[in-house]
């Protein structure tokens, strides 16, 4: 009997989920896969959008990729004297850096908001898509998830990723490279957290995560971070405070998570060139994922 051809992995996984076979150095798209080297991408220069940047977690975010020579769009809904003085407060790191107000579920003025980003500074590397809602509701108050408030969360949290995205994605392939980081939650990776809603708009930010890896590959690089409790937040400032003592008390390390370690992960994961569609958690040790 003649011995079966050996399948390469690739083959071997389109078989098994009944999917065509990718061939060796050629993307899901079909295009060619460029080459890639060991070396981090040199991040001096590169122009980052980040939604929700007067935020909590989102200053200390623009101040990271700051430091690494970024320049930065600090992209506001609401707050335009505090999104304006976090700009000017980076550019103590010898960066250039502007505010931008946007409502990230209008599709118009998203696509304004990368239309200006180029204007202003001629390029778009890196989107950090940080902007977000919740509100404590109890998952068993069914009442009180009111169409309203499932709408504006979706909306804000999932919708609005998915439209930064498809708006920046064009630019960043025609420019060759480029990287998108999602900010979800620990929520997203089971039933827990400040509603039913802020749960299922974070999975589902984890999982568009994975299908716009998918969509922009190779050129862009698309992952996720997803936090525990962050003290310190407006997010979290929503947030009953027996849900915020619980949440310390549930990690083994007995605190919240630290904003500096999550936007220190934003920060490598921006300078990766080769991890695309995972989600890193970083919650002091209270989900194993």
């Amino acid at each position: 009997m003649a011995a079966s051809p050996v399948q390469s992995p690739a083959s071997a996984i389109a078989t098994a989920t009944c999917l065509p076979a990718i061939p060796p150095g050629f993307t899901a798209s079909g295009t060619a896969r460029p080459e890639r080297h060991e070396e981090k991408m040199d991040l001096k220069g590169k122009v980052a959008v980040v939604t929700g940047g007067n935020g909590g977690l989102g200053q200390r975010i623009c101040h990271a990729l700051a430091r690494e020579g970024c320049h930065i769009a600090v992209v506001y809904a609401q707050s335009k004297d505090q999104a304006a003085s976090v700009a000017r407060d980076l550019e103590k790191h010898q960066v250039a850096a502007a505010a931008f107000a946007c409502d990230v579920t209008q599709r118009d003025q998203v696509q304004r908001l990368v239309d200006d980003v180029v204007k202003r500074f001629g390029r778009l590397d890196i989107l950090i898509n940080d902007a977000a809602y919740n509100k404590s509701i109890p998952f068993t108050d069914l009442d009180g998830l009111t169409y309203e408030e499932w709408t504006k969360i979706i909306d804000i949290n999932l919708t609005g990723p998915m439209l930064l995205t498809k708006a920046v994605g064009p630019v960043m392939k025609r420019g060759g490279s480029g990287r998108i980081v999602n900010i979800s939650s620990v929520a997203g990776l089971g039933p827990t957290g400040s509603s039913i809603a802020y749960a299922v708009s974070k999975a589902g930010l984890i999982h568009l995560t994975k299908c716009m890896a998918v969509a922009l590959a190779p050129e862009v690089l698309v992952n996720c971070v997803a936090p525990g409790l962050l003290e310190g937040t407006r997010a979290t400032a929503n947030l009953r405070p027996e849900v915020v003592a619980k949440g310390r008390q549930a990690s083994l390390l007995g605190t919240a998570a630290d904003k500096d370690d999550c936007a220190d992960q934003v920060v490598t994961m921006c300078r990766t060139n080769t991890m695309t569609g995972q989600t890193i958690v970083i919650d002091a040790g209270r989900t194993f994922h």
